[in-house]
């Protein structure tokens, strides 16, 4: 552990992501204060050396930084709108949304915040499981300069940060680089699905297309690790990448941008979602595309 330091952060959402980010920030030295509503989630952070508290407004007692990491912005909306976090927060501190939230929301987050004389800082991640453990996550940031500034060293142990835009652009960027992923990772599936019903074996299509124009992370990462070992755990839930890409298209559609084939995707996998067990996780989407259907 490096030594410690003097911040003191807040981390609300300690699920599948958070609890791998907080236990990051823990051995980075910071003092970490937790709070999930899932008891064994708290109980995780306390056993690698954090604290837990048994309310929002506890954990954020004191706290010099706020991390939020919850699934979606309405849960984000909720927890910012508790009288009781609102009046626990001291005034200047960063609230950092690390969630995949939408945009505006973010924007309007943002500016109730400000009122409040607090900072919001919009800053998702990608890099899946994997970059959370390792401290290698891309960090898309939105919010002013000086305030990307202040809080980059709170966000150094997680991964890179990249400050994209001001509020709300790393929501935005986050939301796009979601649909380019589920759209490329659907690609990926139908060609090795066609290529493995001629007879190639999938493990030599993806092999060849990680050499060539077609490689993707679909096929570098998610066919190696989760579909081809037929794990399908890459720890990303199908659900939450179908919200992601609706954040986009919704997007894309709000300034009047064109959005014709993440349309058709957000159509597919909203046809997955359907069809698959509500907790599905986002490589089962290569399940769904190669199963048996009917003429």
């Amino acid at each position: 552990m490096s030594e410690q330091s003097t911040d003191r952060i807040a981390f609300i959402g300690l699920g599948t992501m958070g609890s791998r980010m907080s236990r990051r920030l823990v051995h980075a030295g910071f003092e970490v204060i937790g709070f999930d509503p899932v008891e064994a989630a708290r109980a995780d952070l306390v056993a690698a050396g954090g604290r837990a508290a048994a309310t929002v407004a506890e954990a954020v007692t004191g706290a010099e930084y706020v991390i939020l990491m919850l699934p979606s912005s309405r849960v984000v909306e909720s927890v910012l709108d508790d009288a009781a976090l609102l009046d626990a927060l001291k005034p200047g501190i960063a609230v950092i949304d690390m969630s995949s939230s939408e945009p505006e929301s973010t924007r309007k987050l943002a500016a109730a915040l400000a009122e409040r004389k607090l900072t919001l800082v919009d800053a998702p991640v990608s890099g899946g499981v994997r970059g959370a453990e390792a401290g290698t996550l891309t960090i898309m940031a939105g919010g002013p300069g000086d305030a990307i500034t202040e809080v980059q060293p709170i966000l150094a142990p997680l991964g890179t940060v990249r400050h994209v835009g001001g509020t709300g652009a790393g929501h935005a960027v986050k939301a796009i680089n979601n649909l380019l992923a589920a759209t490329n990772l659907l690609a990926a599936a139908e060609g090795v699905a066609a290529g493995r019903r001629f007879g190639v074996d999938p493990s030599v299509i993806i092999e060849t297309i990680n050499t060539a124009s077609g490689r993707s992370a679909a096929t570098q990462l998610k066919f190696p690790q989760n579909i081809l070992p037929e794990t399908y755990d890459s720890g990303f839930a199908l659900a939450l990448m179908l919200k992601d890409m609706r954040i986009a298209t919704d997007l894309a559609r709000s300034v009047g941008a064109p959005a014709t084939l993440g349309e058709q995707a957000v159509e597919l996998w909203s046809r997955a979602a359907a069809d698959l067990d509500p907790a599905a996780d986002q490589t089962d989407i290569a399940r769904w595309v190669d199963r048996p259907r009917n003429p």
